[in-house]
């Protein structure tokens, strides 16, 4: 699981940090808003702890504009202003959660293990589909031009994280962090090796690829060819 920490105080994020790394979330930081709500747009991340007064842009904004671009990602606002009035304009510009500072690390992981728990069964699409092919969620089952694919664990990971971004680019990076959960070695292959055992039986019996490399990126789903 990632999170996405948005906070200029340096102490306050490296405290956020080492309770997420602790409780097995990988974690980047950004210091101020603009750089937060670029990093929360382009990696939608699993968590976002959002802190309200930032440089550059606030808080509130950048809740906002995540929100329209990524509605999924579970967003906890971090703030000392704990008025009923900001906590308001807060949820009204889309968090999720609201947390004054100061906070107990108890209190603050549970509301981050709620919010991820509770964004992993809203709003997803319970069946996943690509051309002919079809990931049904619930059932645990995949099937492509009404045949039956019959998938490891973790090759039923993979294809559903592929599908959940369908027509987006992937990196090596992002899928290790969501369908492994573990931190490996960026020039490890891993990924290669089980993108190329999903081929085989996602793609190759079929006339239609699937799956694309796109070169020095990563990997995506779709019908078109690149």
């Amino acid at each position: 699981m990632r999170a996405l920490i948005v906070e200029d105080e340096p102490q306050v994020a490296a405290f956020i940090a080492q309770e997420l790394r602790s409780a097995g979330f990988s974690v980047e930081i950004a210091v101020d808003g603009l750089e937060g709500e670029r990093m929360a747009i382009e990696q939608e991340p699993d968590i976002l702890l959002l802190d309200w007064m930032l440089p550059k842009r606030s808080g509130l904004d950048v809740c906002r504009h995540v929100r329209e671009q990524r509605p999924r990602v579970p967003i906890l606002m971090l703030t000392a202003l704990d008025g009923v009035e900001e906590q308001v304009k807060g949820f009204g510009a889309g968090a999720d959660d609201y947390l004054p500072k100061p906070f107990d690390p108890k209190l603050l992981m549970a509301r981050v293990q709620a919010l991820v728990r509770r964004s992993q069964g809203r709003g997803t699409e319970r069946i996943l589909t690509c051309g002919d092919l079809q990931l049904d969620d619930d059932a645990r089952t995949v099937t492509r031009a009404g045949q039956e694919v019959r998938l490891t664990a973790r090759e039923f990971a993979l294809l559903r994280f592929l599908l959940q971004r369908k027509g987006r680019v992937t990196s090596r990076g992002e899928i290790l962090d969501h369908v492994w959960d573990v931190s490996f070695d960026t020039e490890t292959n891993l990924v290669d090796v089980y993108i190329n055992m999903l081929r085989k039986k996602v793609d190759k019996p079929f006339v239609k690829r699937l799956i694309h490399t796109v070169t020095g990126m990563g990997y995506v789903i779709r019908e078109e060819a690149p």
